[in-house]
């Protein structure tokens, strides 16, 4: 099983740095699993695509995500990859070249094929994203702990499967 971690987002705009700040504990505190790979793909989610590439059975997404919650609130999603993508919508968001948002970066690689049969996104609710502020607030700050655990609990349940299979 090889399993890519990746964290979303821009550390220079408040709780949208929520993921990386949860890439650099998990790199910092946890030593690494033969299989798993962290990356911080920080804005560049073509970059992420790219990394795509390299073939993965899991990929684990971790971005924040407005779902108007409270502030802090850890959410851990499994998108549904069976429904057709729409090539004219995924023409149409090119606009964008950074592909900053999950659902580009997962639909993209669906037109590559080269999305991973197995996504997660561990996303966290933010209170304040807005440009030229550093740091993550309160609530989002004590949730980068709870969303490494939320991480490591989805590598160890990949993990566990493939032992078992094999």
């Amino acid at each position: 099983m090889k399993i890519l971690v990746a964290g979303m987002g821009n550390v220079l705009r408040g709780d949208d740095g929520f993921g990386i700040r949860v890439i650099e504990s998990l790199s910092a505190d946890h030593k690494p699993q033969k299989g798993v790979e962290i990356y911080d793909a920080g804005i560049g989610g073509i970059a992420l695509v790219q990394e795509l590439m390299g073939g993965f059975d899991a990929l684990i997404l971790v971005d924040a995500i407005d779902k108007g919650a409270e502030p802090g609130t850890l959410f851990v999603v499994e998108p549904r990859l069976d429904q057709p993508h729409d090539l004219l919508g995924l023409h149409q968001s090119m606009v964008d070249m950074h592909y900053a948002d999950p659902s580009k970066v997962i639909l993209l690689a669906k037109a590559l094929n080269v999305c991973p049969p197995k996504v997660y996104l561990v996303g966290c609710q933010p209170e304040y994203v807005e440009d030229a502020v550093e740091g993550l607030r309160p609530p989002v700050e004590r949730a980068v702990p709870l969303a490494v655990n939320e991480v490591l609990s989805l590598i160890s349940e990949l993990l566990s499967v493939t032992s078992v299979t094999a």
